[in-house]
């Protein structure tokens, strides 16, 4: 319906514009209310004054019985809610009828983490290809130093500029989620990385319109989320054993070592740039669990 249409797009620059979300959760949020309308409509609902408490758990209860998972579930649940409070306080609705909308927590799985060696085999094995002088190989090696060495997320690596490197200091300023800004520590071997690309593999791909972007593809342009996926899993390969990990999977990494190092918990949440504790106390179950299979494995009453 058109009247839908016009709240939808109202809703996204909300968004966009007061919440400062993610593009990404920007686009999951208008999918979920668009098929939360969706719904409104084949139950005979011409407006807005359609969705009552009722129909929202109709609606959840219809997902599940589709076998939609419990964190997607959990998130339609959360973008209904969203929606619902900016409806009302905006006047579209005349109550919120999501207040008491509960749903399914979220499933808590455990991210996949390299062992240390495994991680400093990677590492290694990124040093050795870059020794042929290949500018993307050196960029790769950059790449993957400082999403291990800072824990950065790749959205966050892809977005950063020459300036945002400060290689005297050993810090990066990156903008996370929410257009948050923080500024994380990265160690010797990921500096060194960093000033090798810039000395000699940037050098090689730069264009006159290349603009400031610390990384570069092979034609002069910002380097994506993509390349830099695929070159952590094509050097993974080389390392035996080790689970086949995205650039997400380093930032887990990163975030277990620093608390199996003995970190504190409140420093691993701004160097993350976790917005709670709870966000990152998944990572002291990472390191339970490492300790209960070391125990299983040598144990001989395990």
């Amino acid at each position: 319906m058109v009247e839908f249409e016009d709240v939808v797009a109202q809703f996204a620059r909300y968004l966009r514009s007061e919440r400062g979300r993610s593009p990404h959760t920007e686009r999951a949020y208008v999918g979920d209310v668009h098929a939360l309308l969706d719904f409104v409509v084949e139950r005979g609902g011409s407006s807005l004054d359609a969705i009552t408490l009722p129909l929202l758990r109709s609606w959840l209860a219809s997902l599940t019985a589709s076998g939609r998972s419990r964190s997607t579930i959990a998130r339609r649940a959360a973008a209904a809610r969203t929606f619902c409070a900016w409806a009302t306080r905006s006047g579209r609705l005349a109550r919120d009828p999501a207040l008491r909308l509960a749903a399914p927590r979220r499933d808590r799985t455990l991210p996949g983490v390299l062992a240390r060696q495994e991680a400093a085999d990677l590492l290694q094995v990124a040093q050795v290809r870059a020794d042929d002088g290949d500018p993307l190989h050196l960029r790769d090696r950059a790449a993957l130093e400082l999403l291990y060495g800072s824990g950065i997320r790749v959205g966050e690596l892809v977005g950063l500029d020459v300036d945002d490197v400060d290689l005297d200091r050993r810090v990066v300023t990156v903008v996370g989620k929410g257009d948050k800004q923080r500024v994380v520590p990265f160690g010797l071997p990921a500096a060194t990385a960093v000033r090798e690309w810039l000395a000699v593999g940037r050098p090689q791909l730069v264009r006159p319109d290349t603009g400031p972007a610390l990384l570069l593809g092979r034609r002069g342009r910002r380097a994506d989320q993509r390349q830099i996926r695929e070159a952590v899993h094509a050097l993974l390969r080389h390392v035996p054993d080790a689970d086949d990990l995205g650039p997400h999977g380093l930032r887990h990494s990163a975030a277990t070592h620093l608390l199996e190092g003995g970190a504190d918990l409140r420093a691993v949440q701004e160097l993350l740039g976790h917005a709670t504790l709870a966000t990152t106390q998944i990572y002291t179950h990472v390191s339970v669990e490492r300790l209960k299979a070391t125990y299983e494995q040598a144990h001989p009453r395990a």
